[in-house]
């Protein structure tokens, strides 16, 4: 079986890497686990962006204003 996880290479500043280092031993985590969440919480955010710009996208193209969505959505869930 092969491996479950990919090695990659990151250069920071000195600054940044003694803050990984603080946090590592704060919270007892390896370097990895760090960026790993790091990375996840990036991607997440960016997803979510996406579809709150495809949401806008579509509200404008339905004439729907953002007082209307609450009301919307509130009517969606009864």
């Amino acid at each position: 079986m092969g491996r479950t996880t990919k090695t990659i290479s990151l250069s920071v500043p000195p600054e940044m890497a003694e803050k990984i280092k603080e946090l590592m031993k704060k919270e007892g985590r390896t370097r990895s686990e760090l960026i790993r969440e790091a990375l996840r919480r990036y991607i997440e955010r960016q997803e979510w962006r996406e579809i709150l710009r495809y949401g806008r996208m579509k509200a404008k193209e339905m004439g729907i204003t953002e007082d209307q969505v609450e009301d919307i959505v509130d009517e969606y869930r009864k």
